[in-house]
């Protein structure tokens, strides 16, 4: 399709779990394209599904206003994935000729698809089309491939925190071991944050191999030094049996050897909830902001970035399917450690 030098009309779709600051990113994208650029703007509802069933509504610039704190999106979200395989591997072309067709029945210069690593792959799908996409990262697990940070991340970590910090009182009053888990199936960053934030003596995150053993270790050290409770934060993708949680396999495992009263918290979708901090509704406007002059300078197929504290873009077919995980020689572990703060891998 071929590029236009200053787009008219777009469309803008929030995909995925829902997050802090997807009203803030809308926000910034529809207002820069109205005010700035003079632009046409247009709302899918329920993510992709808006776009496969020409499901949406014009956005002006009164419907953005006062959306800046809110939690969650006006636009509505799905994890619908157009390009999904049905069977025997094939794919259904059904759906993405939907889109295409609306594309074009709209008369869209194009689409701005806000979400995480999932949205983001099927968003350079489309823009194998021949669609022009803008993707915008957003997640709790800050974990999209090609920018340091997504919106949404710290305001789970000031969630996750509070929770945390709320914890050491209980701990302490009973002299327990409590146990929290935290969001984040393959990425331990809003764990790692969280768990130094708040304090936490033993954190576990899904990229570091730990021994139960070297955890009851630890645990056993700390009441030897007279400090007789234990914050351990567990992000819930860790190693562990099905059928059981994170926090409830790592609670069960302490107290069977070491016999200290353990309990164990799950803060779940809390996480994802709620009005965004400062910092989230910052980012995400830059991201909106910048996403808009993207498409007026006709940079299409690519999702916006912060690296090094600079806005750019990369590539969509560069982030879709990749994961930006914590290394094993990430400085703030290294930090950690040398505070005492344990990984449950010292005795590997």
């Amino acid at each position: 399709m071929e590029k236009s030098a200053k787009p008219k009309k777009i469309g803008i779709l929030t995909a995925g779990g829902d997050c802090p600051g997807l009203n803030a990113a809308i926000r910034g994208v529809g207002k820069t394209a109205i005010v700035e650029y003079g632009m046409e703007v247009i709302g899918f509802n329920a993510g992709y599904l808006g776009l496969i069933n020409n499901d949406y509504f014009e956005l002006k610039e009164s419907q953005l206003s006062g959306i800046l704190t809110l939690g969650g999106t006006i636009l509505g979200t799905s994890r619908e994935k157009p390009f999904k395989l049905v069977k025997n591997g094939e794919k259904d072309q059904h759906k993405p000729e939907k889109i295409i067709q609306n594309y074009k029945d709209l008369g869209l210069d194009c689409v701005v698809c806000i979400g995480g690593n999932g949205t983001m792959k099927t968003a350079n799908m489309l823009a194998k089309e021949g669609l022009n996409i803008i993707g915008i990262p957003k997640t709790i697990d800050n974990d999209v491939w090609g920018t340091d940070v997504t919106f949404g991340f710290d305001s789970a970590v000031q969630i996750a925190t509070d929770a945390i910090d709320r914890l050491h009182t209980t701990a302490n009053s009973h002299q327990r071991v409590m146990i929290i888990e935290i969001m984040g199936h393959h990425a331990g960053w809003l764990a790692l944050y969280s768990g130094l934030a708040g304090g936490g003596d033993i954190i576990l995150l899904p990229e570091l191999k730990y021994n139960i053993r070297s955890v009851c270790k630890k645990i056993e050290s700390r009441y030897e030094d007279n400090k007789p409770y234990s914050i351990v934060v567990v992000a819930e993708g860790i190693n562990h049996p099905k059928g059981k949680t994170a926090a409830a396999h790592i609670g069960s495992a302490i107290h069977t050897y070491t016999g200290i009263e353990t309990r164990e918290t799950i803060l779940g979708y809390i996480q994802r909830g709620g009005s965004p901090t400062p910092m989230d509704r910052i980012l995400a406007t830059q991201y909106g902001a910048y996403a808009t002059k993207s498409i007026a300078d006709g940079n299409f197929g690519t999702m916006v970035a912060i690296k090094n504290n600079n806005l750019t873009t990369v590539p969509l077919e560069d982030v879709g399917g990749k994961l930006r995980l914590v290394d094993a020689d990430f400085p703030l572990i290294d930090n950690a450690r040398k505070m005492g703060v344990s990984f449950g891998d010292e005795f590997l």
